[in-house]
Parts: C-alpha cells; sequence; structure tokens
C-alpha cells in the first residue's frame, strides 16, 4: 500500500500545478470547435460560453451536404481515408523490412543509408514541397492521388525505419540464433520471430504514418487540384476563401474530421503502450 508522504503529496501537488492548466489550454480550441458545432450563424460569434439556442442543424448541413462547399464531402472523406490508409500501410511495409534487413541481417551500409535518410529531417518539409510538385509533374502523377500517397511514404519513413531499428535492436540476439540453429531462413525468422515481437512498435509507426497523412494539408493542396480528389483537409480551406465564411460548417466540418483520427488512436491504445519485448524471454 503506498505511502502518503509529505514529499509524495508535494509532488501530487506540482504535477497537478502543471498537469491540470495544461489540459485545460489544450482542450479549449477543442471546446471551441464543439460550441461552433453547436451554434447558429448569428450566436457562432457572440463570444458566449454556451449558445442561446443549441442546434445541431450545422451537423445535418454537413452530413447531407446541404452546402456548396459541403458537395463532395463523403468524396473527399474517402479520399482522405483512402489516402491515409494507403500511406499507413505502405509506409509501414517499407519500414519494416529495412528495420528488420538494417538491424537483424545486419545489411552492409544499412545504417549509413538509414543516416542519410534521417538528414533529409534537417530541411523542413515544406521547403521540399515545390521541388515534389516538380519531381510529380515529370512523371505524370500531379492530380494523382498516388502523388500525395508516393509523398507522405517519402516524408514518414524515414522516422518509421528509426523507430523500428530501434525498437529491434531491444530484441536479444539469442533468439535469432536459436531460430538459426533451428534451420529457420531470414523469412521465416521475420514472420515467426520478429513481427510476433515488434506488434506494439509496428502498431505505433501504423498509426503515426496514418495520421501524419490524413492531417496533410501543404502537400495536398499543391498535388491535388481537382475538388472530387481533394482531402476533406484541404477543402476546409475553401471555407475561408469566401468574404463571408460559415464558421459554423467549417467548425462542423473540422469536428466530424477529427473524429476518425481519436478513435484509431484509442482502439490501438493498448498496443501503443504495452512493452515491445513483452514474451520475449522465458522466465
Amino acid at each position: 500500500m503506498k505511502k502518503f508522504t509529505f514529499k509524495n503529496i508535494a509532488t501530487e501537488a506540482k504535477l497537478l500545478l502543471i498537469g491540470v492548466p495544461l489540459v485545460i489550454w489544450t482542450l479549449i480550441p477543442v471546446y471551441h470547435l464543439f460550441l461552433f458545432s453547436i451554434s447558429t450563424k448569428d450566436s457562432a460569434t457572440s463570444g458566449h460560453l454556451w449558445p442561446v439556442h443549441p442546434t445541431l442543424q450545422n451537423f445535418e448541413f454537413v452530413l447531407w451536404q446541404k452546402h456548396f462547399y459541403l458537395n463532395y464531402f463523403w468524396i473527399q472523406m474517402w479520399n482522405s481515408l483512402l489516402i491515409a490508409v494507403a500511406v499507413g500501410f505502405l509506409t509501414l511495409f517499407i519500414s519494416t523490412f529495412a528495420a528488420f534487413a538494417i538491424s537483424r541481417l545486419k545489411v552492409r551500409g544499412g545504417r549509413t543509408v538509414l543516416n542519410l535518410a534521417l538528414f533529409t529531417y534537417f530541411i523542413p518539409a515544406a521547403f521540399l514541397a515545390v521541388p515534389m510538385y516538380k519531381t510529380m509533374g515529370q512523371y505524370g502523377l500531379l492530380n494523382n492521388q498516388w502523388a500525395l500517397i508516393l509523398a507522405m511514404i517519402t516524408i514518414a519513413s524515414p522516422y518509421s525505419i528509426w523507430v523500428l531499428k530501434q525498437a529491434s535492436d531491444k530484441l536479444p540476439l539469442e533468439l535469432d540464433e536459436a531460430a538459426r540453429m533451428d534451420g529457420a531462413t531470414p523469412l521465416q525468422l521475420f514472420r515467426l520471430v520478429y513481427l510476433p515481437l515488434m506488434v506494439p512498435s509496428l502498431v505505433a509507426v501504423g498509426t503515426y504514418s496514418l495520421l501524419l497523412a490524413w492531417n496533410e494539408y501543404l502537400y495536398a493542396f499543391l498535388l491535388l487540384s481537382k475538388e472530387d480528389s481533394f482531402t476533406v483537409g484541404v477543402a476546409l480551406g475553401n471555407f475561408l476563401s469566401a468574404d463571408d465564411s460559415p464558421w459554423e460548417l467549417l467548425m462542423t466540418t473540422g469536428l466530424i474530421y477529427a473524429l476518425p483520427p481519436a478513435a484509431i488512436y484509442y482502439t490501438f491504445k493498448r498496443y501503443m503502450v504495452s512493452g515491445l519485448t513483452a514474451g520475449a524471454v522465458k522466465s
């Protein structure tokens, strides 16, 4: 049973003094997002902490596409989902094999390639947007969803490989040696030993790359030019192009757009926080 000493109480108090204001500050934008979504156009910017006449009409406008800015809402939502899932899956596929080759198979020059890939993060992603646009244009991929998918894989892969390599390095090498003594091939080693032990890290990396693509705006704005190929993130920018923007619809769309990432996080939360080497060594 935990003893409550003055030192423990002081530590808890310090954590609360830091944590409570931080949580409140983080939730304020989310609260205003929700506040706008249940307000009418006239009361959305009234400054009240709660609308006088809350309404769900904004959700009806968005879900039934009753505004000209929302004509392609469900198509754009599907585009966002398709691109995010494709980026998550392909990034995970590439980074898993790369990390396995570098960490477990000790491929010659693998660490050098990884370091060079990580070096690209010294250049802000915004600076690479124009060269990426030109590259996609040369290959005829502009206004093609594959352009955005390939661009996001390029951005996400170096970090994903590094994370998986660091996690892989923590796995006991004795497992590989024992598997090889039993006659396991590199592919069997990958499938039967490596993958089961790397599940938490794989889930974390897959979630990271999926959410990175889901929330991307700049590259999606540059590489996609037709409304029916937009992601919702880009489509939200159209709301700001009008002199009299429907803020209540913008915030409602943003709130709906934020729900899938939240659901993904809470679905895989227990995998993301579980031990990387759980069950690796028998006691």
